[in-house]
């Protein structure tokens, strides 16, 4: 274990200063008493200007005795007074370097020194400059000059979300890193974001792949030994023109290709490094680089307020053993990088790269040393370094060495320098490698006063009070290892909690009274007492006095004047520390005057009105009244009106005579007396005058039971403000104007709902205005308005399409349809373009229509067709209405194995086929292997249906189902189907020689098409049987136009069972269905007739083709003695008897 001890030399002392970025150094070993090394309050700040602006760098220095401000800059010096100005400002303390005219060649890294006799404070600051406006041709990437600009900024993380910039850092860094990268961000299971981790690395990549061809060896930022911290990747672009903007905290950093300058960019082919020189902690941020708009690097630059409390040490190892490293930092964390050269050194095979578990103590070991290892190591720990060397030697033949495999007990974690107040708490700790090692507790004095805890392998001292006596030096030792430590004890200013709680309580005095405060207080010794009020010092004056003792403080203001009443605050402070109270004075005074111009919001015939503002202090206790007095010009007495509550400062008189002018005095009041008055100017009365007409009444809406109108207000108010309104009404053919607003004048907004309307009766109306004296004349009439609702066309919220309504026999049907329209409208309904039968009931309102048939029958099915019409319009709406029962299943089913591997299965027409055109049938299937049922076919509108994949040795069952708008009927069962599998025994035959035979046919159909007729909006399914060898080519038409290529049908061919499929039967799919089936040795066809159900009649009769179709479909169902349906068959003849 490394002995940590505290060395103190003649020449400098190194210290932290409070504030971040700046050093100091001590020249002396022990400062006397009240002296301080120079340190700064506020430091210089990092400046961005435009090329010939000024430039100032402030900076505030403390230290006793006060010490020197000088600068410097790294690139020349400040001591041209034609370019820099030095000087100080006394009443903001601050000492200010001034560079009059900004030139290019004086953008640099300045630095700002504080020195007096016992040492000296430095810190840096950068200065950037821009051009004022970019060149012509310049490229951005090399141009240190260019002009700043912004990154579209990250989004805040919000709380219970990962941070944003976890997510851009895994985006750019190797997978080895996810681990400790997300350890920096408190997120030890990462396994979660992955998934959403890749999809985002896939949209950065195609974003990248814009203007990147290759990109790889992405290196996070480092610190290196040559003090530069570094990052960089190989990079090879689509143009080698882009430009490469580099950001820090989404500010762009303006960098060139000069190794001295602050920020650079060295490019070798395709390697990319950017550096940045001696950073310091305000170059601490969150670096990225774009190629144009793309992000190809993410990098977050951390600089902690670390040192090395004990630093590595040169190694001698010899060949073949390890080395070990071992450096303790002074605040706790996850990693430091360790390098050799220039380059970092990874956890693995070669090294071995540990962390205690406090964080504090970081060791590198070099496994099986070679020659080659010799050289430096570095441990960097923010922008903190330490290097030492490794000498590793190699073995002789005379040498021997013998290795000890125990080692004894070894410090974990030792003791660690602790500063503690007095009063308070203390404990020194250690961890030993072994919990049964004993140790012991040393102390350069007596140890007392002290409890000693043993936790296993941890070792504590604890103090519960700590005192001056228990700062020392404390040693623990354990088989001959110890640690050292350091207890500070600090007396920093402490004031009780009674006297800061009696302190802080704000002291009331009246005006001319004295105030005083006191405050005990304690510490160590020397105390700086310092008394402020508002942030402004207090010093021995006339009113004010001040007296401090060893323990106790007091200030005295005397006469104290209500502009005295602010925050009373005291500093106390010592070398350990500051401490601060607060108390408030308040001074109690009369108040100043209300605060003018007094507006008058009123000047009528009877009364004047007017307000004002409240003082402007009211004097430390609330204004409790306004006094109010008056004067009539001309006169000389002032009238008292009286008081008035402060809640409202306006005042209205109503005690006036027309065309008189007053003046008026107002007086505010508290309980410490009456303030100076505010008096108003003249203030005249006024005289009668009514206002002028408003303009003429508005209809804004109508209805039959309420008309709104509004108006503007007049243009001659009258002088005075408009108070209400008059509304009348006048019916037409009458003379008499009645007032419509008879609870009293219109206030508000010019809008009037007159509901005491007729419906159909027409009225005028006409509106005048009201003020203070009076109504004016009306407005002119209003053109001639009737109470009715405004007329509108019938419209529906029921969709237009074709609706489908199915019904069970013997159950109701109720069809309600909505509708709007003003006047009412007359309804009409219609079923297949007659009107409908006396046993459907039809009930209007005027919000819709229902048709209700309490018990349908078959032949209630058909289009229903409402009409809504009125004088504006007409709307009308189709459903279709099928009445039907539950299917009756199909009769017997018979099966025929014609051709191996089929069977074709046949059954009897359900009963109810001719009296449903939509009923068709489903044929299910279930063999001996399976035992489930499977559909085999569905959809079918014939009576017969090939199954294939039929195999031997397996039985087979099936079943036959009538399936229509209802449903599924009880299944019709086949008999069992035995396919047997023909085995034979081995035999030997003589064969003769045989001729080969040929098998070839012309193509036939085995089942040909047949005719249908589909309801319109529904599907429709045919299909065929063909043979032929070879397989023939099959061709659909349709009014001999080929159907084959036409997406809109579904076409089908499997072993020989050819189908079409309609998904939607319109009008346009009525005509004839050809099949053409043609091979090498021939040609044969089949047609069939698809008629559709729902075509309105009347119009499809207008065109000749449809009704010479319709014809030949009459008389091809008479030819085959098909029935039409009864309804049908009247309208074709109604339709043709005239033809």
């Amino acid at each position: 274990m490394t002995k940590r001890k505290k060395i103190l030399t003649s020449l400098t002392i190194n210290k932290r200063s409070r504030v971040l970025g700046v050093a100091i150094t001590q020249y002396v070993e022990h400062l006397p008493a009240g002296k301080s090394t120079p340190d700064f309050i506020r430091k210089p700040m990092a400046v961005t200007v435009q090329e010939g602006k000024k430039a100032f760098f402030k900076a505030m220095v403390s230290g006793d005795p006060a010490p020197t401000v000088t600068w410097g800059r790294n690139k020349g010096d400040v001591s041209d007074p034609a370019k820099y100005k030095t000087r100080y400002d006394d009443r903001a303390r601050e000492h200010i370097l001034e560079i009059l005219n900004v030139k290019p060649d004086q953008a640099d890294t300045y630095k700002c020194f504080a020195t007096n006799g016992y040492g000296r404070a430095v810190c840096t600051a950068t200065l950037n400059v821009t051009e004022a406006g970019p060149k012509k041709g310049e490229i951005l990437w090399c141009s240190r000059y260019s002009v700043v600009s912004r990154k579209k900024q990250l989004p805040p993380k919000k709380e219970g979300e990962i941070d944003p910039k976890l997510w851009e850092l895994l985006l750019c860094a190797p997978k080895k890193d996810y681990e400790k990268i997300c350890l920096d961000f408190g997120v030890t299971d990462f396994r979660w974001m992955l998934k959403r981790l890749n999809q985002m690395k896939k949209e950065r990549e195609e974003e990248q792949a814009k203007v990147v061809e290759k990109l790889d060896n992405v290196k996070q930022i480092e610190v290196k030994p040559n003090g530069k911290a570094e990052f960089g990747f190989n990079m090879t672009l689509w143009d080698p023109n882009s430009a490469i903007n580099l950001y820090k905290d989404g500010t762009m950093v303006l960098y060139d290709d000069d190794e001295n300058s602050k920020h650079s960019l060295k490019k070798t082919g395709t390697e990319y490094v950017f550096s940045i020189k001696d950073p310091q902690p305000e170059d601490a941020g969150f670096y990225q680089v774009d190629v144009e708009e793309a992000n190809v690097l993410t990098t977050d630059f951390q600089v902690p307020d670390v040192e090395f409390i004990a630093k590595i040490k040169d190694v001698k190892a010899v060949e073949s053993e390890d080395a070990i490293f071992q450096c303790v930092l002074s605040i706790p964390l996850n990693r430091i990088t360790w390098s050799k050269q220039n380059s970092s050194l990874e956890h693995g095979e070669k090294y071995e790269i540990t962390v205690s578990e406090d964080k504090l103590i970081h060791t590198l070991r070099v496994k099986d040393c070679k020659i080659t290892d010799n050289g430096a190591y570095y441990a960097i720990a923010g922008i903190t370094s330490s290097s030492a060397s490794l000498t590793v030697k190699v073995l002789t033949n005379f040498t021997f060495f013998f290795t000890v495999s125990d080692q004894g007990v070894q410090f974990v974690c030792g003791l660690s320098d602790t500063i503690a107040n007095i009063g308070e708490h203390a404990e020194l700790s250690c961890k030993l490698s072994n919990e049964t090692s004993e140790g012991r507790w040393y102390k350069n004095g007596k140890l007392d006063g002290v409890t000693i805890i043993k936790d296993g392998a941890c070792h504590r001292l604890i103090i519960d009070c700590c005192k001056m006596d228990d700062a020392a030096v404390y040693r623990f030792e354990a088989e001959g290892r110890k640690s050292e430590a350091i207890l500070n004890i600090q007396d920093p200013p402490k004031i009780d909690s009674d006297s800061v709680g009696k302190f802080t309580q704000p002291v009331i005095i009246k005006a001319g009274e004295n105030a005083k405060w006191k405050l005990p207080f304690s510490g160590g010794a020397p105390m700086n007492i310092q008394w402020y009020k508002d942030d402004d010092e207090l010093l021995p004056a006339l009113n004010v006095k001040m007296k401090t003792s060893a323990s106790e403080s007091q200030l005295l203001l005397t006469k104290c004047q209500r502009k005295d009443s602010g925050e009373v605050r005291i500093k106390i402070k010592n070398e350990f520390g500051t401490t601060e109270a607060i108390s408030k004075l308040i001074v109690l005074d009369k108040p100043t005057p209300p605060q003018g111009p007094v507006e008058i919001m009123e000047s009528a015939v009877t009364s004047v009105e007017f307000k004002w503002k409240p003082p402007k202090d009211s004097g430390g206790c609330p204004v409790t009244n306004y006094i109010i007095e008056r004067q009539q010009v001309g006169r000389n007495k002032w009238s008292y009106l009286g008081e008035i509550p402060s809640s409202n400062p306006s005042y209205k008189d109503s005690n006036v005579d027309p065309g008189r002018r007053y003046c008026y005095r107002i007086r505010a009041k508290n309980s410490e007396g009456i303030s100076d008055y505010l008096q108003t100017e003249h203030i005249p009365a006024g005289v009668l005058r009514y206002p002028g007409p408003p303009t003429v009444p508005k209809v804004v809406s109508v209805f039959k039971d309420c008309i709104n109108l509004t108006w503007c207000p007049p243009c001659d108010t009258g002088g005075t403000k408009i108070v209400g309104y008059n509304l009348e009404k006048n019916k037409k053919g009458t003379n008499y104007w009645s007032l419509v607003n008879q609870g009293g004048p219109i206030t508000g907004i010019q809008l009037y709902a007159v509901k005491d309307v007729f419906e159909g009766a027409a009225y005028e109306f006409r509106v005048s205005a009201i003020n203070l004296s009076g109504a004016g004349d009306p407005s002119i009439p209003c053109e001639t308005v009737i109470a009715r609702d405004p007329m509108s066309k019938p419209t529906s919220k029921t969709p237009k399409d074709f609706y489908f309504v199915v019904v069970k026999s013997g159950n109701t049907v109720r069809l309600y349809i909505n509708f709007e329209a003003s006047p009412f409208p007359e309804i009409s309904w219609l079923k297949d373009g007659s009107p409908v039968s006396k046993h459907v009931t039809i009930t209007n309102s005027d919000k819709g229509s229902q048709l209700l048939i309490p018990t349908s029958e078959r032949s209630d099915t058909g289009i229903y067709t409402i009409t809504v019409k009125n004088l504006v319009g007409q709307e009308s709406f189709n459903v279709e209405v099928r009445v039907t029962d539950d299917p009756k299943p199909p009769g017997p089913v018979e099966l025929d194995q014609n051709i191996p591997g089929t069977v074709t299965l046949s059954w009897t027409p359900s009963p109810d086929e001719k009296r449903d055109d939509r009923l068709h049938y489903m044929v299910s299937k279930r063999d001996s292997f399976k035992r489930t049922w499977k559909i085999e076919a569905d959809n079918l509108f014939n009576n017969k249906f090939t199954v294939v994949n039929i195999l031997p040795g397996e039985e087979y069952y099936f079943r036959v189902f009538a399936k229509n708008d209802m449903g599924l009927s009880p299944p019709s069962e086949s008999p069992i189907l035995n396919v047997f599998l023909c085995v034979s025994e081995k035999f030997k035959i003589n064969m003769p020689e045989t001729k080969s035979l040929d098998f070839q046919s012309p193509p036939s159909f085995i089942v040909p098409l047949r005719r249908r007729t589909a309801p319109q909006g529904y599907e429709c399914h045919m299909s065929c049987a063909v043979k032929g060898d070879p397989a023939p080519h099959v061709t659909w038409y349709h009014n001999n136009i080929c159907l084959n290529t036409n997406t809109n049908y579904h076409i089908t061919n499997v072993c020989g069972i050819c189908s079409l499929l309609i998904l939607r039967v319109g009008a346009n799919d009525t005509g004839e269905y050809k099949v053409v089936i043609e091979n090498k040795l021939g040609t044969a066809e089949c047609s069939m007739t698809l008629k559709v159900r729902g075509i309105n009649i009347y119009t499809g009769f207008k065109n000749p083709t449809f009704m010479n179709e319709q014809l030949e479909i009459i008389y091809v169902s008479l030819q085959s003695e098909e029935r039409l349906q009864q309804t049908e068959f009247k309208n074709l003849l109604k339709l043709l008897l005239p033809l």
